[in-house]
């Protein structure tokens, strides 16, 4: 086993986690979470599942959506849908909620920093997209759809679904709209593990 296949396995493990974590961090803070996860918390609501399960189910729901675009998933993509859920659960579990504006705005920020960090981590590894963005590149490759354009529809319906079910729509999600692209754009090249293969599509992951 080679150092470099090691470091990139090891560097998806962590960015996974990493990731779920972050997730919950924003949670808790209270101020609003991405689009998706809207989703996830207005699904677990409506469902009574837990939100990491909530979370799996529709990170493999949207893996279905991959067949009629011809995507293959790489082993990246099955451990970010599987994996990302019960990480959450993990943080959700250890952090209390905030209620103390500087608190909210100290865990939040925390947590956006960390999923930028983790994002940078498990696209770096190079071992294949999220779900979520696998399905984003999936139709512009398809289609031949711009992948802003596809991006910001499938994004602007999932958070309107989430709002509906009762999911957390708030400041925070509008920060994470602005400010997760370029976070990433400074985390990836850091991280980026250098193979001959060619690289994923930054994105969300998940």
């Amino acid at each position: 086993m080679s150092w470099n296949f090691l470091r990139r396995v090891v560097q998806l493990l962590a960015g996974v986690f990493l990731y779920g974590f972050a997730i919950a961090m924003m949670i808790r803070a209270g101020m609003g979470v991405s689009p998706w996860d809207v989703l996830s918390q207005g699904t677990s609501l409506q469902s009574g599942l837990p939100f990491g399960l909530v979370t799996n189910l529709i990170g493999l729901g949207v893996l279905l959506l991959w067949i009629p675009l011809r995507q293959r998933p790489g082993a990246g993509t099955v451990v970010n849908a599987l994996a990302v859920g019960p990480s959450a659960e993990v943080g959700l579990a250890l952090l209390e909620p905030q209620t103390a504006p500087a608190g909210q705005i100290a865990m939040f920020s925390g947590g956006l920093v960390l999923l930028a960090v983790a994002t940078g981590l498990y696209i770096g590894a190079r071992m294949g997209p999220g779900p979520r963005d696998g399905l984003m590149t999936g139709a512009h490759a398809r289609f031949g759809w711009p992948v802003w354009a596809v991006r910001t529809g499938v994004e602007v319906t999932v958070l309107a679904a989430g709002w509906l079910l009762g999911g957390s729509m708030g400041i925070g999600t509008v920060a994470f709209a602005m400010l997760v692209g370029p976070l990433v754009n400074r985390t990836l090249p850091l991280l980026d593990v250098r193979t001959d293969r060619p690289t994923a599509s930054a994105g969300r992951a998940g």
